[in-house]
């Protein structure tokens, strides 16, 4: 753990801006249907996309998708915090994005079916008001792909 003391300037008062209150209990949402029957979609924070894809820059709000029959193997991490270790990502995919898992699971019968697409964003980097466009964005894509669960890869 990286100790504020021990960073830069820049970096330490980057991210004493960035303290917020609590968000409050967390929401209780009773399932709907079994997990069997559930279609789930991934999202992380850790900033990856496939090569040809625009890369994340520090203060992006925007999202990747990752299609999810493409080999995982080929994401890149554009993810900008020197906070960030990135050496169990550059080992394992599934780390941060754990897609092969939930393959499993699918086949196995524990969750109905994966999204067709998932989702990356770049985390770390702003005030979580900022990424509301395209939040509301993400939320009308996982409609359209009827997607009833959400997991999340917080990086």
């Amino acid at each position: 753990m990286v100790r504020l003391s021990d960073l830069p300037d820049y970096e330490r008062e980057h991210l004493l801006q960035k303290n917020m209150q609590p968000l409050g209990p967390t929401p209780w949402v009773p399932l709907s249907k079994p997990l069997s029957e559930m279609r789930v979609a991934l999202i992380t924070t850790a900033g990856l996309h496939f090569r040809d894809d625009p890369t994340f820059e520090f203060a992006d709000a925007t999202f990747r998708p990752i299609p999810g029959e493409e080999n995982a193997d080929d994401l890149v991490m554009s993810h900008s915090s020197v906070n960030f270790d990135r050496t169990g990502f550059q080992e394992d995919v599934n780390l941060v994005f754990p897609i092969d898992r939930f393959r499993e699971l699918a086949s196995e019968g524990a969750i109905g079916s994966l999204a067709e697409v998932h989702y990356s964003f770049m985390g770390a980097g702003l005030r979580p008001e900022t990424y509301e466009g395209s939040v509301n964005a993400l939320a009308g894509l996982l409609k359209k792909d009827r997607i009833d669960a959400v997991f999340l890869t917080p990086v």
